[in-house]
């Protein structure tokens, strides 16, 4: 059987590793961004960070607050802000669901990984989350620390 080819234009952006050990992630939604032409340039040079940022509900839409996408060279007159705040679009269903969860049920939003998707457009993931108590982190890094440890077995044979 042949392998699938790996799809040119999926690219990683920007991941937030330490929301999966801080959030216990529900269900996750991904979203549009509305970006300028030099945060796009940007991005494709790498130059982007979402480990402070959230995502809120207002006004029936959402924002992503705080995430970092460094200056374009190129753009130093018409460039844009790096830490501004930025739509994100989803349907109104998604948007609804999410801030009932955020009101209703104590849960946040946190973006989780910013992407180049198949057909080349940037995108957010978005998790519905709850935060974890230190005994949950504590328990996620023993499962983790097992697996880990079950793998070095299976792997030596001893």
């Amino acid at each position: 059987m042949a392998k699938a080819k790996e799809d040119p234009n999926y690219k990683v952006i920007a991941d937030n590793r330490r929301a999966r050990y801080d959030y216990a992630i529900e269900e996750d939604i991904e979203c549009g961004i509305v970006l300028m032409g030099s945060e796009v340039k940007s991005l494709r040079q790498g130059g982007s960070n979402i480990a402070e940022s959230y995502v809120a509900v207002e006004d029936g839409e959402l924002y992503l607050t705080n995430a970092y996408i460094a200056p374009y060279k190129q753009a130093i007159t018409w460039g844009h802000l790096e830490r501004r705040k930025r739509k994100l679009l989803a349907s109104k269903r998604e948007i609804s669901k999410m801030w009932n969860a955020t009101s209703r049920k104590g849960m946040t939003l946190v973006p989780l990984v910013i992407y180049f998707n198949h057909k080349g457009l940037v995108k957010v993931k978005v998790g519905i989350a709850k935060g974890k108590k230190a005994h949950d982190k504590r328990a996620t890094e023993a499962k983790r620390d097992w697996g880990r440890q079950k793998q070095r077995l299976l792997r030596h044979g001893d």
